[in-house]
């Protein structure tokens, strides 16, 4: 009897046939995944992930009659337990926004390589959320370019501070402003910084000199302390507390 994992079960949408196919053969070469079928519209790709139930749907967004904003829509109420990742041709803020807010766990653009769509496809199918550098850029100038709260005033901060009477660490950690966010550690609010200057979890570990699994273990941790649902709310999380400026 093997012990192997069980494929991850990717259904591709796409109203063009060429790039529908074209997806459908890349998935399918990747060690441990297997392509379940293919859906020319939102409607279709409904129908098609109620019946096969895919792990991911690989989710293009413009496409006649029932488009993908809608399919999403209509799978996180009906499906949530099908992961839905974005593959478009657009990063623009009236595409991605209505995107996230309709339960994409993912946002890729159709310039995407062969390797990170692999990655992305496991990335959300662990219940992780992934996206295209150049869509997370958008997320953090749209963050940052709008109103924040104002900050604690630093005399209430020390003095919370002090009240909490816990030891400083050994070395302050670099770019972390103290106190640190309650219920963070000094290297997951370290990881959050990191994460609201745009980098991606390759780019975390190599900063910081931790492994891909460590980092995603950091990660995962941040957004069930904070109660953030993905990386837009964690940077959105990092400037409300001072993390990031």
């Amino acid at each position: 009897m093997s012990d192997s994992p069980a494929p991850i079960r990717v259904l591709v949408v796409d109203d063009q046939r060429v790039t529908r196919e074209g997806l459908m053969l890349l998935v399918g070469l990747n060690a441990g995944m297997e392509v379940v079928g293919g859906a020319a519209d939102g409607a279709e790709a409904v129908d098609r992930a109620l019946e096969h139930r895919p792990d991911v749907v690989l989710m293009d967004l413009v496409m006649p009659d029932t488009d993908g904003l809608a399919a999403t829509r209509t799978l996180r109420e009906e499906a949530p337990g099908i992961a839905v990742l974005v593959l478009t041709t657009y990063a623009d803020d009236a595409s991605v926004f209505p995107a996230l807010r309709a339960g994409a766990k993912g946002y890729l653009t159709k310039d995407t390589g062969a390797d990170e769509i692999e990655r992305a496809i496991r990335a959300v199918h662990e219940g992780l959320t992934w996206m295209d550098p150049v869509v997370q850029e958008r997320l953090v100038a749209t963050v940052t370019s709008g109103p924040l709260p104002p900050p604690a005033p630093v005399a209430d901060r020390e003095a919370s501070a002090s009240a909490a009477a816990t030891p400083a660490p050994a070395r302050p950690m670099r770019e972390v402003p103290a106190p640190l966010p309650e219920p963070l550690t000094a290297r997951e609010a370290e990881v959050l910084a990191l994460i609201a200057q745009g980098l991606s979890n390759t780019e975390i570990g190599e900063r910081l000199y931790l492994g891909r699994a460590t980092v995603k273990t950091h990660i995962n941790r941040i957004f069930a302390k904070t109660g953030v649902r993905d990386r837009a709310g964690a940077v959105r999380y990092a400037y409300r507390t001072g993390l990031a400026n």
